[in-house]
């Protein structure tokens, strides 16, 4: 077989992979839901692909309990996805009201801390 077309049944099976899960999972990897974790889609992309790196590195890639490797490559290519597509409106919109809210919580906590000072005080 020729190299481009050991290039293109690859990624074709890594495109296969990545839109069966997709639909699988809906687009969480993308859009998380945020449930128990906080992190960003990058951050949570990023965590991925350094358990994938973890695996390969502890011996992975000579079991059969899992394709290691195609699933690195679809998280980089979630991650190129996601460096390309960022959904620059919303997220500035979704760190704003984070920071907004870390905001006022400092600032009730300053007051708290304003009124124990000045009962101390008196």
């Amino acid at each position: 077989m020729r190299f481009d077309q050991e290039v293109s049944k690859v990624l074709y099976n890594i495109e296969k992979m990545l839109i069966a899960k997709n639909e699988k999972y809906g687009n969480s990897a993308l859009e998380p839901l945020g449930v128990f974790s906080q992190l960003s889609a990058k951050d949570g992309l990023l965590v991925r692909i350094d358990d994938k790196l973890k695996r390969i590195k502890n011996g992975s890639l000579d079991k059969d309990d899992e394709d290691v490797v195609n699933d690195l490559i679809g998280y980089l290519v979630l991650l190129k996805i996601h460096a390309t597509s960022i959904d620059e409106p919303n997220q500035v919109l979704t760190n704003a009201a984070k920071n907004w809210r870390e905001v006022k919580e400092k600032q009730e906590l300053i007051k708290q801390m304003q009124q124990e000072l000045r009962e101390e005080m008196y």
